[in-house]
């Protein structure tokens, strides 16, 4: 065997091992839109279906992904994410639900890094960001003013990082304010048709593509 049908084994291996650790997440998002929970009777066996997909990842992550500083920032990314999920159930801990994934999206960005730094996206995210935040704040309460404000702010410098990392750290963090979008729009503007399949497809779909950017990450270390 030379050289190139090594590597072509060791390619099929690990993609068959990447989607053996996947397997967990996509029966876990399966679970969670055949049972489709109600959203008027929050409970902690919706607030475990919900989250359980989430921490699959984290779990793939550790179990497909090379140890590294990349590949800790986004689970622990993802278990930030998984209590925002919980917080998010109870319309009492939504405040909550804001601060824990705002440090999710504050560890993503660390993670994305800055280099390369392309400012130039900046032109092209914060108009648009700015446009929908403010049409945001023209119908939630005056407390709620600041925490929505701070969190597009966050969400904003992710959506940046991500897409400059590109790959899938990009299409996932711009899937990620798409989905924050519509839930926004659907609480505080008004009733978006199929809001909580839009959010949650967007959502999975989000936090799996970051996920699978850590292998690239460790494929691209390896190269080097």
């Amino acid at each position: 065997m030379d050289a190139g049908e090594g590597g072509l084994l060791l390619n099929t291996l690990s993609s068959v091992q990447v989607r053996r650790w996947l397997s967990p997440f996509i029966f876990t998002c399966s679970i969670y839109f055949l049972v489709w929970l109600p959203e008027d009777q929050p409970s902690w066996l919706s607030a475990l279906i919900k989250c359980l997909p989430v921490l699959c990842l984290a779990v793939f992550l550790g179990a497909a992904a090379s140890g590294g500083s990349y590949t800790r920032l986004l689970q622990v990314a993802l278990l930030c994410s998984a209590l925002g999920d919980v917080f998010l159930i109870w319309p009492e801990t939504f405040l909550y639900g804001m601060a824990a994934f705002s440090v999710a999206h504050l560890l993503y960005l660390v993670a994305f890094g800055l280099s390369p730094l392309r400012p130039g996206l900046l032109l092209l995210t914060t108009p648009a960001l700015v446009v929908f935040c403010g049409l945001l704040l023209l119908h939630v309460e005056q407390d709620m003013v600041l925490p929505v404000v701070g969190y597009t702010l966050v969400l904003s410098a992710m959506l940046w990082r991500g897409l400059a990392r590109g790959g899938g750290a990009g299409w996932g963090a711009a899937l990620f304010a798409l989905s924050d979008g519509v839930l926004a729009w659907d609480i505080f503007v008004q009733s978006v048709s199929n809001a909580r399949l839009l959010t949650m497809a967007t959502y999975y779909a989000a936090q799996a593509l970051i996920a699978l950017s850590a292998l690239r990450s460790a494929a691209g270390l390896k190269t080097n």
